[in-house]
């Protein structure tokens, strides 16, 4: 069994899984705060 070496993984595919769940996060939650807009301004 090989020793483990602290550091030594390759993450970049794990990086870009995050940077991608964060850019469906920060567009999500801009649609949703259109849409509670629009209907804010449409039942006024």
């Amino acid at each position: 069994m090989a020793e483990h070496k602290h550091g030594s993984m390759d993450i970049r595919a794990q990086e870009r899984t995050f940077a991608g769940f964060m850019r469906m996060m920060v567009w999500g939650a801009g649609i949703t705060i259109a849409i509670l807009i629009f209907l804010a301004l449409v039942n006024a």
